[in-house]
């Protein structure tokens, strides 16, 4: 039993190591450009808000209001996007018996789950350098948003990796759909600067929960009393059920696809 899990780590640490020469070893400073990228749309937010602004919904920083909000919203999409790709990815390499569908599916949330926490927390604590604010953080809720993030990423990930394998347009459909989250999920408003009826129907998006969560984090004087926790665990953990059910069942059909 314990020779069996050793494997299945040692297979999950190789698959790990062999995406992080992919995806961050062919390009010169591969994890520099994982923390530019997100440091640049914070950037033209903060610049392009800040010119047409006076303040931000919360505090007086632009880099830090707008940083809370899209970090953690990249967060969790750029690990449905990994996880989401996983088989695919490791095509090749499911067809030695060592290696199953959830060790790619594993390998991959692993890997990206721990550089996005990374990087968040180095941009993060730049920024409060930087703007030098006297904020107080309240660790719990940040870690709760994360987590949440983290689960809800590889919870709907999961499903679309089985539906984009399955159902080819799928992938199509579902960047189409989700194109609009960005306006959609709190990255440069809250909650509570919407009308009522905007707020009715938003919040049924649950990575407009994140961002408002993760605010309550860096800014003490806000609630943030629309945010369930539970609403968006459910989401979670209902997709990554139907995910995994859905791949166990079908994961030899779609390597051969």
């Amino acid at each position: 039993m314990h020779g069996r899990r050793f494997a299945t780590l040692r297979t999950i640490s190789a698959l790990v190591l062999r995406e992080m020469s992919t995806r961050y070893g062919k390009t010169p400073g591969g994890y520099i450009w994982a923390i530019v990228e997100p440091l640049g749309m914070i950037m033209v937010l903060s610049i392009g808000f800040g010119l047409l602004l006076r303040s931000p919904s919360l505090g007086t920083s632009f880099l830090l209001f707008y940083a809370t909000g899209y970090l953690v919203y990249n967060f969790a999409l750029g690990i449905e996007r990994t996880v989401n790709s996983a088989l695919r990815f490791s095509k090749s390499l499911l067809f030695y018996p060592r290696v199953t569908w959830i060790d790619a599916i594993i390998a991959r949330f692993v890997l990206n789950a721990m550089t996005g926490i990374l990087i968040i927390y180095l941009l993060l604590a730049g920024i409060l350098w930087f703007t030098e604010t006297r904020t107080v953080i309240d660790m719990i809720p940040v870690i709760q948003a994360m987590a949440m993030a983290a689960v809800l990423g590889l919870g709907i990930g999961a499903l679309n990796c089985f539906m984009t394998m399955y159902f080819p347009i799928w992938n199509t459909a579902w960047s189409i759909a989700t194109r609009p989250l960005f306006l959609m999920s709190g990255i440069f408003y809250i909650y509570e600067d919407l009308p009522q009826l905007a707020q009715q129907i938003l919040w049924y998006n649950p990575l407009l929960h994140l961002t408002g969560h993760m605010r309550s984090g860096f800014y003490p004087m806000y609630d943030a009393p629309y945010v369930s926790g539970l609403y968006v665990m459910v989401i979670a953990l209902v997709t990554l059920m139907l995910g995994l059910i859905l791949l166990r069942r079908h994961h030899k059909e779609l390597i051969n696809l």
